[in-house]
């Protein structure tokens, strides 16, 4: 068995017994041809892992905090699913020069207060990104949650995420390739104390 075959059982162990904030029970697994759409809504294919989350576990509905988002039809709390806030990010991106949203980076789970965890699904390894707009300024408004999708998944399961109440690791660093992959240029100045993702709460 492969580490990604052990990891979603894993994952789906717990997915069938925890239930995100909003989410009565797990939904049914999408099929095959709703992935198929949905990758040709995006415009780019779904990274492997994330692909068989929502072939083989559930369309969102589980994962920390608010949970996965569904994959592409709306959930019944009325959360846009993932590709439909990702076109919508895009277009909004495309309108305000001063909020692009990079290309291939898709959200995935809502965690409150505008706070999005997203899969760059051009990274070989689907590096997580956290995307906390609160600073008021996009180009310090996006860390690096976890350097893969296997590896953000893992701390969910063990409970060792940044977002855990008792956690006591180092805060998401900042995502340097945000300015490359929005044609901005270099960051505009430089973090500054206390400039890290607030919990959502």
């Amino acid at each position: 068995m492969t580490e990604n075959e052990q990891l979603l059982e894993r994952v789906a162990a717990k997915a069938r017994s925890t239930r995100p904030w909003g989410w009565a029970s797990l939904p049914e697994p999408v099929d095959a041809a709703t992935s198929a759409r949905a990758e040709a809504a995006l415009g780019f294919p779904l990274p492997t892992l994330l692909a068989e989350l929502y072939l083989r576990i559930g369309d969102g509905g589980f994962g920390p905090e608010y949970g996965l988002l569904p994959l592409l039809d709306s959930p019944p709390s009325g959360e846009p699913a993932a590709v439909a806030q990702y076109l919508a990010n895009r277009d909004s991106g495309a309108k305000d020069p001063d909020w692009p949203w990079p290309e291939g980076v898709l959200p995935i789970s809502h965690w409150g207060c505008a706070m999005y965890a997203c899969v760059d699904c051009r990274s070989p390894q689907a590096t997580v990104l956290l995307f906390e707009p609160n600073a008021g300024d996009a180009d310090h408004s996006w860390y690096v949650d976890a350097p893969s999708l296997a590896d953000w998944l893992r701390a969910w399961v063990e409970g060792t995420g940044w977002y855990e109440e008792d956690h006591e690791g180092p805060e998401p660093p900042p995502w340097g390739d945000f300015p490359l992959r929005t044609g901005r240029g270099p960051v505009r100045g430089s973090l500054t104390t206390g400039q890290v993702p607030a919990r959502a709460t």
